[in-house]
């Protein structure tokens, strides 16, 4: 006998189908776990008042093995040679991420003041030291006053905030000025702004950080679901950017206005080739979770670190896999805790129909 269906038992379905939903989607997204469950590092964000924009810096004092891999066409960076596995220094004592375009780059410099006042940094004989400070910038310019932009003051500001706490995320630091969704104008974009997230597999942590600016939306990797991107003509649905291109869709990409930063940090203790390769397998992370991603207009940069607190031996291939994990979850936490600003909407307060 055929069984009739009655509504009731829909909705009850279909609460159970949500349910299940959430459920998988907190899986992939624990709660809490932040870059700062890896011992050794601290973080701090100094977000302008006057204009949505401000830094990230992550702050390593005692030193830790460092790379990089810079895989966007229009990036802004600061110290990156210097990571390359074969050039003379090992380690850094912070790493900051910051807006305000090539200007914010300044920030580095109240870093280097910070940790010198406190003598850390690579020591010149007994003359002193000179802090090892690589940074990189997104693009920010647009929301709000073009004049107003973190400077050096900003940057030794983010310092006195760091802290072992739980990483603040949403509308903060590198973030407070990021938005993504923009192949289609900013008139359809929506708010992103700084995700943290990390994971632990016996001693080994591993941690992430991401100030998200793209050009493209953002995707959660478990469900291929938009988290947050391109909006529609009446700004109240996902346009899908790759869908609308794969349909023919010519769109304009402004050079240089878009952007992901991120930062990768594990316990381990890795050589500087080995971190090297942590940051580029990183990058995969942010492949799963932005799409389009690495375009000409992007100047997606992602740095790794490894303090060296745990001794237990690892395999740095298992790091990068787990950097790629940690680098996707962040970026969906960027986006997840975005709050409107200045019209752009934000994950957070936006009814989406």
């Amino acid at each position: 006998m055929k069984r009739t269906v009655n509504r009731r038992e829909m909705l009850l379905a279909a609460a159970s189908f949500g349910a299940l939903a959430a459920e998988q989607q907190e899986e992939w997204l624990p709660k809490g776990g932040t870059l700062t469950d890896v011992p050794g590092i601290k973080v701090g964000h100094y977000t302008l008042k006057t204009r949505p924009t401000g830094c990230t810096v992550i702050l390593c004092e005692d030193g830790a093995t460092a790379g990089v891999d810079v895989r966007g066409a229009a990036p802004g960076t600061r110290e990156t040679d210097l990571l390359n596995p074969v050039n003379l220094v090992q380690q850094v004592n912070a790493v900051v991420l910051s807006g305000g375009s090539a200007y914010g780059l300044a920030t580095a410099d109240g870093v280097m003041r910070y940790l010198e006042s406190r003598g850390k940094g690579y020591k010149i004989g007994t003359q002193g030291v000179v802090p090892i400070v690589p940074a990189a910038i997104l693009m920010d310019l647009a929301m709000g006053d073009f004049k107003i932009r973190p400077g050096a003051e900003a940057g030794y500001r983010a310092c006195l905030n760091a802290t072992v706490k739980p990483v603040m995320q949403g509308n903060v630091g590198a973030g407070a000025g990021a938005t993504i969704g923009k192949m289609f104008g900013p008139q359809f974009a929506m708010k992103a702004g700084i995700g943290s997230a990390s994971i632990k597999v016996g001693e080994i942590v591993v941690g992430a950080i991401a100030a998200v600016n793209a050009l493209g939306d953002v995707v959660n990797p478990k469900t291929g679901k938009i988290v947050a991107g391109a909006r529609t003509d009446d700004g109240k649905s996902f346009r899908d950017s790759l869908r609308a291109i794969l349909q023919g869709y010519r769109v304009a990409m402004p050079v240089g206005a878009n952007t992901t930063l991120g930062l990768v940090a594990t316990n381990a203790a890795l050589e500087k080739v080995q971190v090297a390769k942590v940051a580029q397998m990183a990058h995969d992370g942010l492949a799963r979770a932005v799409n389009p991603v690495h375009t000409p207009a992007d100047g997606d940069t992602i740095f790794a670190l490894a303090t060296g607190v745990s001794k237990v031996q690892v395999h740095h291939g298992m790091i990068g896999a787990l950097a790629a994990e940690a680098m996707a979850q962040a970026i969906v936490r960027a986006a997840m805790s975005a709050e409107t600003v200045l019209g752009v909407p934000g994950l957070r307060d936006w009814k989406r129909q």
